[in-house]
């Protein structure tokens, strides 16, 4: 599963036994080695997804880690693209892999957006309604299902009214399939890890159920569509293997 460039079990350990937050400082500078960080593929098919949509002024990544989903964004905002994450550690690595990139063009960038890095809890956001779009790639698992209305509540804040919330949402695997059971055994260790170690690291595979979300986000204001992504297929019934969510900010008054 992982490249040689990738952490070692050890190091696994030690960071599923520490916070989600010091967990991710430490996995950081190995991250984007491991299957945690958000395929390629992934991302360039919201990417192209969202294009259509546009334009977009001010973007934000929620959870942004090191920065991959702020590439997407980078590609279709015209004034600044943010990224949120409450790991320094992923942040830290996110700008040095962006400096990094930077040195290697040969020629500065014209009309590019401008870029930050902020440190902070996505259910607490230290924002105005500044953006027009946020994204966010692979990091509800990190959120219980009673966090859902608080967390879209501090989305639906930030955005301008008309502003979109948009992330994709694989469908769940079947249970013929070896991912269910590898899943469904991940989350059941997650569990017990969390009922007898302190402190929690919250990170489950199978709690983020797209009927629920779909449900939590008209009750936070939004009005969401689901955007099928073709490159993914479909399943043996017919439907998307993999949807984008785009919930809209109403350009009413915020729900109370």
């Amino acid at each position: 599963m992982f490249t040689p460039h990738g952490p070692t079990l050890r190091e696994l350990a030690v960071q599923a036994l520490s916070s989600v937050e010091h967990g991710y400082d430490l996995l950081a500078p190995k991250f984007d080695h491991t299957p945690f960080r958000t395929p390629d593929s992934i991302l360039d098919a919201v990417g192209r997804a969202l294009g259509p949509l546009g334009p977009f002024d001010h973007g934000l990544d929620l959870c942004c880690g090191t920065g991959a989903g702020m590439d997407v964004l980078v590609k279709l905002c015209r004034e600044s693209v943010t990224g949120i994450d409450i790991s320094a550690g992923m942040l830290a690595v996110g700008r040095e892999r962006a400096e990094l990139a930077e040195g290697h063009l040969t020629a500065p960038r014209t009309g590019a957006p401008r870029v930050a890095r902020v440190r902070g809890d996505a259910r607490a956001l230290p924002f105005r309604p500044a953006f027009d779009l946020v994204v966010s790639f692979g990091a509800f698992g990190h959120f219980l299902p009673r966090e859902l209305p608080s967390l879209f509540a501090e989305v639906h804040s930030a955005l301008r009214p008309g502003g979109r919330f948009a992330f994709p949402v694989m469908a769940p695997p079947r249970p013929s399939s070896p991912w269910y059971w590898a899943l469904l055994g991940f989350d059941a260790v997650m569990r017990v890890r969390n009922a007898v170690w302190r402190p929690p690291f919250v990170m489950y595979y199978r709690a983020f159920r797209l009927g629920d979300v779909q449900r939590e986000l008209a009750l936070a204001g939004f009005e969401v569509e689901l955007h099928a992504l073709p490159e993914f297929g479909l399943r043996p019934d017919g439907s998307p293997r993999c949807r984008m969510v785009v919930a809209t900010r109403g350009r009413g008054t915020v729900p109370a």
